[in-house]
């Protein structure tokens, strides 16, 4: 094998081109078998795209002290420009010593001084060639990848797939070369007397690498979306899936603007007739909206993207936000770490369920705020009704297993508490006989039921709930075990299934978000639903909050609160796009309209078994109008069922509520 040769290769996104092949003089022209590994790093497949620098350096620049053994060896060449940097990749076969490493020092001299001047005939070779195919505008990388280093193994006898990076390992650990990730190079494997690679390059995670390359934390060059340039549509990123964040994603008009939603599920989640699903009246995808079908331009426009990740940081300065793909994904790289630069940025990231830091509650507890919380309840409280039937369990067990526990008396506790009851009664008791005398709903609240109700409402609601058999408890938690809770008063509740529902408070990424903050916690906003102090960031939804200067008070984390907040801005940024006022830094000199004012619909809240509560007064102490029983039952499904985001998933909640009513739940336990 001859010494001294090296492969450069530009790779820009997809599109690869061969620049050079070199070989040290007089040593021949590259052989087949290395020509056929070269040639899988260009789409082209021809040896005639191999251009032989040979006759750029002479003898006295190649001493005869480089040889293969050991024929794995690289260096990293950074270019940085102004606006961009660019990763120079060469591969070599030179001899242990020609490389030295220590820290704070990219090449060291060894034994032959003429070796670093035949690294900078290389580099000026690369860089001359960048030149001339004006490679130094885009924003690819130069890379040189070596294939043929590995021959030299192989015909020793080693397997091709395992990476041979062991000349330079202290080298490669430096502080020059860990801000480098190393980009893979190419398992090679025997097919008769030639060696070909062993698969197409690239797969769909290096593809990504190819495209975009990761540098350390330290330096914050991450793949992604760059800024839009001068003539492009300016681009609003949208962080959740949440009622706010899908009704602006649906308003906005994609014309104007190229939407990029990032979120950690692709689906709005329709919450009040989330507790229907866990008894089995509605199925899970009645209640789940893709995000594809509330903004079309996600699933079809060219420059509008859904990713599935979180966000895991916000750089206000540089108009970008940093992401990371969710768990388990199957990438190449899990978690992978991207960033997406915008030109308006719309925080509508939701809120986490409000645990009040009591111990065990999240290691024990269930919530209900997403479609698996409640696939989640419907498997355990299936396991326990089938685990109850066993041979042998005691009475106690028995007993302990059907107590399902709800804590926390506002409208989500309450509505699956007498879901729960309803199923009880009209399923359980007919399906489980054996152990119908033993299963009780227990709702624990510290406070009165439904406190934002009208108070005949309030006392409506504890009756029928007592007289369907839920157990109402004053108490608050103070500790929450495995199989069972403590109240601060001493005594002691088991459980079988315990859901909790005592309301929402900030999430762990606003906490972490250096913005300004409205009482309780939540990303602060002025009177237009702006971030103050920073500029071109929104926030709506469970997240945000009214700023005290304001003189607004924190609205409830409602869905009809979301919803008009999303229309709300919608509407604006339709007309800020109107005015050219999309792009970053434009919307200075815009009119930004009327500011948000919140108007309350009213409430309503079912309380099962045909009955519901309607509460159409515009504050707590306000008058208006309140009603209870049949009549309320059928305005809130009537209501419910129109605000159904599409006219398929209306079907599916008419369909399923008519199988219910005629056949009775299914209790099928799956998964």
């Amino acid at each position: 094998m001859p010494v001294g040769r090296f492969i450069l290769v530009w790779r820009q996104r997809n599109r690869r081109a061969l620049l050079g092949f070199g070989v040290q003089p007089n040593s021949g022209f590259p052989s087949q078998t290395e020509i056929a590994c070269a040639a899988s790093l260009s789409p082209y497949k021809s040896g005639h795209h191999f251009s032989s620098f040979s006759c750029m350096f002479g003898a006295s620049l190649l001493p005869s002290s480089l040889t293969v053994s050991p024929p794995s060896s690289r260096c990293h060449l950074l270019l940085r420009g102004k606006n961009e940097t660019k990763v120079v990749f060469f591969h070599f076969v030179p001899s242990p010593k020609f490389w030295e490493a220590s820290s704070g020092s990219f090449i060291q001299f060894s034994q032959e001084v003429s070796c670093f001047f035949f690294c900078c005939v290389c580099c000026s070779m690369a860089l001359s060639k960048i030149a001339k195919t004006a490679f130094s505008r885009s924003q690819g990388r130069i890379a040189a990848e070596n294939c043929v280093h590995r021959m030299g193994l192989l015909r020793r006898g080693l397997p091709a797939g395992q990476p041979y990076h062991t000349l330079l390992p202290s080298m490669m650990a430096s502080d020059g070369f860990s801000r480098i990730r190393r980009a893979d190079v190419f398992g090679v494997e025997s097919r008769g007397i030639s060696h070909t690679p062993s698969r197409e390059y690239p797969p769909s995670a290096q593809a990504i690498e190819d495209d975009l390359y990761v540098e350390a934390d330290d330096g914050a060059r991450l793949p992604g979306l760059e800024p839009t340039k001068p003539g492009e549509k300016p681009r609003v990123v949208v962080l959740g899936t949440g009622w706010a964040g899908c009704r602006f994603l649906k308003g906005l008009d994609a014309k104007l603007y190229d939407i990029v939603c990032i979120s950690p599920r692709n689906h709005m989640v329709f919450t009040p007739l989330l507790a229907s699903t866990c008894v089995g009246t509605l199925e899970f995808r009645s209640v789940a909206e893709p995000v594809g079908r509330i903004q079309s331009a996600l699933a079809g426009a060219p420059d509008s993207y859904f990713y599935l990740a979180n966000c895991t940081g916000i750089d206000t300065e540089k108009h970008e936000v940093h992401c990371e793909s969710v768990p388990s994904t199957g990438l190449r790289y899990d978690p992978y770490r991207f960033k997406v630069a915008y030109d308006k940025l719309v925080i509508a990231a939701g809120a986490d369920p409000l645990t009040f830091g009591i111990k065990g509650v999240q290691e024990h507890a269930m919530f209900l705020r997403e479609v698996h919380h409640a696939q989640e309840i419907r498997r355990k409280l299936l396991l326990n009704l089938m685990l109850s039937e066993s041979p042998g369990i005691s009475e106690e067990e028995k007993k302990r297993l059907l107590h399902c526990v709800v804590i926390g008396g506002g409208p989500t506790g309450v509505e699956f508490s007498g879901e729960l009851s309803d199923f009880i009664m009209r399923d359980v008791r007919q399906r489980y006989s054996h152990v119908k005398d033993h299963i009780q709903v227990t709702l624990i609240e510290a406070n009165e039921i439904l406190s934002s109700f009208d108070i005949g409402l309030r006392q409506y609601a504890t009756n029928h709930l007592t007289k369907s058999g839920v157990r109402l408890v004053r108490g608050v938690v103070k500790e929450v075990l495995p199989e069972k809770i403590l109240l601060s008063d001493g005594s002691c509740v088991p459980y079988g299934l315990l859901v909790w529902s005592t309301g929402v408070g900030p999430s762990e990424f606003v906490k972490s978000l250096d913005l300004p903050k409205a009482p309780g916690g939540r990303i602060g906003v002025d009177e237009w639903l702006r971030v103050p102090s920073v500029e071109d960031v929104f926030a709506l939804g469970d997240c945000a909050g009214f700023l005290e200067h304001t003189g607004k008070p924190v609205l409830p984390a409602l869905a009809q609160v979301a919803e008009r907040e999303g229309k709300y801005l919608a509407n604006m940024f339709n007309e800020i796009g109107k005015q050219n006022g999309g792009k970053a830094h434009c919307a200075r000199n815009v009119t930004m309209g009327d500011p948000f004012v919140y108007r309350h619909l009213g409430s309503m809240a079912s309380v099962g078994r045909y009955k519901a509560l309607v509460d159409l007064r515009q504050s707590k102490d306000a008058k208006g109008i309140s009603m209870a029983g049949f009549i309320s039952w059928f305005i809130w499904r009537s209501a419910y069922l129109t605000r159904v985001v599409s006219w398929r998933n209306r079907f599916y909640v008419a369909v399923n509520w008519a199988t219910t009513l005629v056949f009775g739940r299914d209790n099928s336990r799956i998964g």
